[in-house]
């Protein structure tokens, strides 16, 4: 049996690759793990995920009681123990900002196209959970909606939120959307973010219900027989006016700046 030591040291090594990857900037992020019933490892707030040392992480309970620690647990706290809550078998959650998948969350865009065959069978389909106050219980009753048929969300203008059966696993959920969502964008700009057919999404689908992976997959698109993908997402700015484009840039533009301004 894993001793609360190296749990601790798990969630130190796991900060220090979200911190190294870019996928946190300063003190953003949050790293917990469940060890018993009533028993949860997380990380304190304003410390840099990237330069953390075992004893400063927490240990607290359900109700988020501290029952361990010198440090105070991070303010997100109440998302982490709404998905204790709901899903008895997960062991873990991670919330970071990575750029490409916090894009589109700020963009307001799911993850929920076909693009790959590895994200269909190992990611499904990633939705918005709607906005909330950091560290309030609007975040955790948005979440809510979406932690049991999901594996993850796009926090709405804020991250992404990743649980699993054990660390690795919500770190490694976590890569795959932030990678998803990399190639999701550069296929856009490339004008050529096709989905697979149904066909081809059901066979994916029939592959993931024998490896035992739960959660929505995407349901691919139609198309002519022989054709194996279909491009189905309008090109940037066709159909819309000059006028409209340069609003919804502008509108676009400030919700980046906001965030930015966050962590300066």
């Amino acid at each position: 049996m894993i001793t609360e030591i190296k749990y601790k040291k798990q969630i130190c090594d796991i900060g220090k690759r979200i911190y190294d990857k870019g996928f946190v900037a300063a003190n953003d992020g949050n790293i917990s793990i469940r060890i018993s019933d009533n028993e949860f490892l997380i990380t304190p707030t304003g410390v840099s995920k990237g330069s953390l040392t075992p004893e400063m992480i927490i240990k607290v309970d359900k109700e988020g009681n501290v029952l361990d620690g010198d440090y105070r647990p991070t303010s997100e706290m109440k998302m982490h123990l709404l998905v204790y809550q709901e899903r008895p078998d997960i062991q873990a959650v991670v919330h970071v900002h990575p750029p490409f998948a916090t894009a589109f969350a700020i963009a307001g865009i799911p993850l929920d196209q076909a693009i790959m065959p590895e994200s269909v069978v190992f990611l499904g389909t990633i939705p918005i959970a709607e906005y909330g106050t950091p560290s309030t219980e609007e975040i955790p009753n948005a979440v809510k909606k979406y932690v049991h048929e999901h594996q993850g969300v796009l926090l709405e203008n804020h991250g992404t939120l990743t649980w699993g059966k054990d660390l690795e696993h919500a770190y490694y959920l976590l890569e795959s959307i932030e990678f998803t969502a990399k190639i999701n964008w550069i296929a856009k700009q490339l004008n050529g973010d096709r989905e697979l057919s149904k066909t081809h999404v059901q066979t994916l689908v029939e592959m993931k219900t024998k490896m035992g992976i739960a959660g929505k997959s995407p349901l691919g698109v139609d198309t002519p027989e022989g054709i194996h993908s279909k491009k189905v997402t309008p090109s940037i700015g066709q159909g819309l006016s000059e006028h409209d484009l340069n609003v919804i840039i502008e509108g676009v533009s400030k919700k980046v700046l906001n965030e930015l301004k966050k962590h300066l």
